[in-house]
């Protein structure tokens, strides 16, 4: 399969098959990980592999108890890591700075470049993935699972094996909508209007705002889904885990 197909057919998948993945089938979806642009060549980044079944039930929770987690063979959470860069650095007689916000941030663009690579190797090879922004939500908890020392943050995660089902394709807005020719092009009224006019009448939506008994699908994310208490406190959760991890977020 062309990697553009396997790009242009992602589906994301929440039911899985207890098949495990093989492990050359891995080694490849490591490997094209590996080999995602990263700054400086730095590599900044760890893959944390688990398919122990009491591992993954240490998850579950940490995950909002989505199914998933404890049903695919596989997780695979992409952590933004210093610690390796920094051990390296103090045996070669040199001192890194990098306890500080753009250290983890350049960290995080590594782990998440990996994570898209190892997604779309993963498509190619007949899996399924489904990515987990509890990953965020949960870092503390899952490093502490995870073993993860100073200078290590999970960013995301992503749950890998073979489908259960063939879920069709998620709508997209369309390119106009993402896409800005040469300069940003804010948007009128009218723009927001046509954009999101395919999305506003699909049948799921319409669904969801009966369920929700709401009037818009943005109220169904600024009431129910992501809401800013919760955005609040996890964020303030998320902020206070980084500092404790050694990146210096109160120094800005």
């Amino acid at each position: 399969m062309d990697t553009l197909h396997t790009l242009l057919n992602h589906r994301t998948i929440r039911n899985y098959l207890p098949d495990p993945v093989p492990s050359a089938v891995l080694d490849d979806i490591l490997n094209a990980a590996s080999r995602a642009s990263t700054t400086g060549n730095m590599q900044v980044y760890s893959i944390i592999v688990t398919r122990d079944p009491a591992l993954k039930e240490a998850l579950y929770p940490l995950h909002f108890r989505q199914e998933m987690v404890r049903q695919a063979p596989l997780l695979l959470t992409f952590c933004a890591d210093f610690n390796r860069f920094n051990q390296w650095c103090l045996q070669r007689q040199a001192e890194p700075g990098y306890g500080n916000f753009l250290s983890f941030f350049t960290a995080s663009i590594d782990a998440l470049l990996a994570s898209q690579n190892a997604a779309v190797a993963a498509e190619a090879h007949g899996l399924g993935i489904c990515y987990l922004g509890t990953t965020t939500y949960m870092a503390a908890e899952i490093a502490s699972t995870l073993n993860c020392p100073a200078g290590v943050v999970p960013v995301t995660t992503l749950v890998v094996g073979y489908p259960a089902g063939d879920p069709g394709l998620t709508d997209r807005l369309p390119l106009e909508a993402v896409v800005h020719q040469e300069t940003y092009r804010d948007y009128t009224p009218e723009d927001i209007d046509r954009l999101y006019a395919a999305r506003e009448s699909l049948p799921l939506t319409l669904k969801l705002l009966e369920e929700n008994q709401l009037d818009t699908l943005a109220q169904v994310f600024t009431q129910k889904r992501y809401t800013r208490r919760d955005n609040e406190a996890f964020s303030k959760k998320l902020m206070d885990f980084i500092q404790r991890q050694g990146f210096g977020i109160s120094d800005i």
